[in-house]
Order: structure tokens, then C-alpha cells, then sequence
């Protein structure tokens, strides 16, 4: 089936570049969003079609549309980010798209081609590309891809009708002040997937599930929630919305895809950027037990955390319901900034990019 083209319809009153300006001087995070966005259609014996760039508005949703019943949604996150001779690249798009396959299979919902994944993230970078930071920094253009199902109707049953789009939104640095180390609370009683169920699929559903049990994290006065296996409730399996890595005088570990887990970009990037920096790398299990008396004993030199949006985020402070303890006593350790920079500087194209990561947006 060929992929429909991408048709321009820009909008005839774009932010003034004093307002955007003002806004890229401070745009946080998810908050503020560019002129334009993607809208492309599916239909059952139709396939993908009418896919046009179009200027950033509402949607307007019908209260029996199945999205709203069902559930039938998913999403990527991923980033462009400003190089040095002034030209825009977006990092592992490919994978995103690639991911996004798999969760639309796990959701019963039509895979959309790789290349049109692409082709549109591509043309909203290259449309909005002003939005895209020029400090040189961490700065960048986050993408937010998503579908959901369009149809209306009370049936369950997979829609024939759905919606995939792309926003975009300018991210300032994550760490403004600094690299600093989360605290974290160990959830033994919550979890948030088994194995055979949506764990390794990027639906908001999954998010849904880790806000009771992070809301018990802020009460408890962390950040983060992190989650063990739902069958033995011994493994550590991951953060609410980043995977984990563990770090031991000879090895770096992170735990093992099972099915429950999302399999993070930024996380098969870091197990092939270490092995570049002379570590070994390797997927494996760590027990909560293991965690605690390897941290106190020593033998765990740092813990960190990584997603799109954080990159890196090094682990300060665990606690739990059988106690608590500090990771390399509360601060960033050396191989988590070594890989946060390393990786951080094929992203920014201020480094040579051996693994083909990077793709520029003509």
C-alpha cells in the first residue's frame, strides 16, 4: 500500500517571532506548542489518507467517540534539537516509529508505515523549524506522535476509524539548575503492568495506572515511584515514565525487557554508548533486596533513571515501606554524567555519531 503524501496547508497567521521569542526564553516543559501540527486518516478498506499539515487547533470529538470508552490510544515522544552549523536533526526517529507499530498491534489499531511516521515529523520540524531553540544547549523541539480511534460508537470491538497526529512543543533544559539526583519511593503493594498486558506498549493507559502510586510518592516526599514485577514482587522493573540502570564497579546493568516493560529509546541507546565508553553492558534482574544491601555495602557505585525528556537522571535518595537509604551519597555519580554527556552530545551534534542515530530535517 503506498503512503499518501504529507499536503501543506500552513497557517496564514503564525506566532509573531517576538512571541516566540519570548516564549523559547523560557518554555518549560509541555506547555507551550507550535503553529502547526500533522493529521493524517484511517479507515477500515480505505487504509491511510487525506494527511495534511495544518495549523495547531482544537479537535472536536463526538462524546460516544470510542477513544473516550475504550481506551484505544497511543503515543511516541521524541526530539529535534538545533546543531552547531545551524541545521536540525531528530534522534532515532526510525525506532519511535518502530515502537509505535508495536504498541498500535497491541492495541488492535492500524500500524502506520515507517516512513510516514517519519515524513511527518519531518514536516513539522521543517514548517515550525523556528520553534526549534538555537541556544546550543540541552534545548530542543519535543514531538509528541499519537493516534486514537475516531469512530463513534458503544461497541467494543477495535474502531475503523482513527486519527494519528503530531504536535510539537519547545523543551528547555530539563535540569535548569543543574544535574540533581530525584528521590525515590519503592511501590510494593501498587503495580503497573503483568506480563501480558500493556507493560511494553506506550498507551496513556499505562500512565493512568502509575498517578495513584505517584501521587503516594510525593506524599511520601519523592519524585519518582518505582515499581517491582507484579507476579513475585521482587524484580525492579521501572520508573513511572523512565526505565532504570544500575551501575557496578565492572558492569552496568538495566533490567531485562519481560513484556511489562517499555522498551525505551534512550535506553537501547545508553547499553550501546556504554559498550563505546569501555563498559560492560548487559540486561539482567535486580531484586529489591539486592538494591538495598548492594547500595549500603558499596558494591552499587550509582543508580539512574532515562527517558526523552530527562535523558539522564541520576537516583539520590530510595525509600520504602522497610526503610531507606542514599545512592552514592545523594549525588551524580561519574559514569552516569560520562554517559549523559556522551549521548547528550550526539543528540546536539556536537560530537560525531557513529550509530547513525541522527536525522537531519532537509
Amino acid at each position: 500500500m503506498t503512503t499518501p503524501p504529507i499536503e501543506l496547508k500552513p497557517s496564514s497567521h503564525p506566532l509573531s517571532d517576538a512571541e516566540r521569542d519570548a516564549i523559547l526564553a523560557s518554555p518549560g516543559f509541555g506547555r507551550h506548542f507550535t503553529d502547526h501540527m500533522v493529521v493524517i486518516k484511517w479507515t477500515e478498506g480505505r487504509g491511510w489518507h487525506d494527511a495534511e499539515l495544518v495549523p495547531y487547533a482544537p479537535l472536536s470529538i463526538d462524546p460516544a467517540n470510542m477513544t473516550l470508552h475504550y481506551a484505544q490510544e497511543i503515543f511516541e515522544g521524541l526530539k529535534a534539537y538545533r546543531h552547531p552549523d545551524g541545521s536540525v536533526a531528530l534522534f532515532r526517529p526510525e525506532a519511535n516509529a518502530r515502537r509505535f507499530q508495536a504498541s498500535a498491534r497491541r492495541l488492535a489499531m492500524p500500524e502506520l508505515p515507517v516512513d510516514l511516521f517519519v515524513a511527518a515529523c519531518d514536516a513539522i520540524v521543517r514548517q515550525d523549524e523556528a520553534w526549534v531553540p538555537a541556544h546550543g544547549g540541552e534545548e530542543s523541539l519535543y514531538l509528541r506522535p499519537f493516534m486514537i480511534a475516531s469512530e463513534v460508537g458503544l461497541g467494543v470491538r477495535p474502531a475503523n476509524e482513527y486519527l494519528f497526529l503530531v504536535i510539537a512543543s519547545p523543551a528547555g533544559a530539563y535540569f535548569p539548575g543543574g544535574v540533581k539526583p530525584v528521590s525515590i519511593w519503592l511501590s510494593e503493594d501498587r503495580v503497573r503492568a503483568v506480563p501480558g498486558g500493556m507493560g511494553d506498549a506506550k498507551t496513556g493507559g499505562n500512565y493512568a495506572a502509575s498517578l495513584l502510586a505517584q501521587a503516594e510518592a510525593a506524599a511520601k516526599g519523592c519524585d519518582q515511584v518505582a515499581y517491582l514485577d507484579a507476579v513475585e514482587h521482587t524484580w525492579v522493573e521501572e520508573l513511572g515514565g523512565m526505565n532504570l540502570y544500575f551501575v557496578y564497579e565492572d558492569r552496568i546493568v538495566t533490567p531485562t525487557l519481560t513484556g511489562s516493560l517499555l522498551a525505551g529509546i534512550t535506553r537501547d541507546s545508553l547499553l550501546k554508548l556504554a559498550g563505546d565508553l569501555g563498559y560492560t553492558s548487559e540486561e539482567g534482574r535486580v531484586s529489591i533486596d539486592q538494591w538495598q544491601a548492594d547500595s549500603e555495602s558499596g558494591a552499587l557505585k550509582e543508580v539512574f533513571a532515562c527517558g526523552t525528556a530527562a535523558v539522564i537522571t541520576p537516583v539520590g535518595t530510595v525509600k520504602s515501606a522497610r526503610g531507606e537509604w542514599q545512592q552514592s551519597g545523594g549525588e551524580p555519580g561519574e559514569v552516569t554524567l560520562k554517559l549523559r554527556k556522551a549521548l547528550l552530545d550526539i543528540q546536539t551534534g556536537k560530537t560525531a555519531d557513529a550509530h547513525g542515530w541522527t536525522h537531519p530535517v532537509a
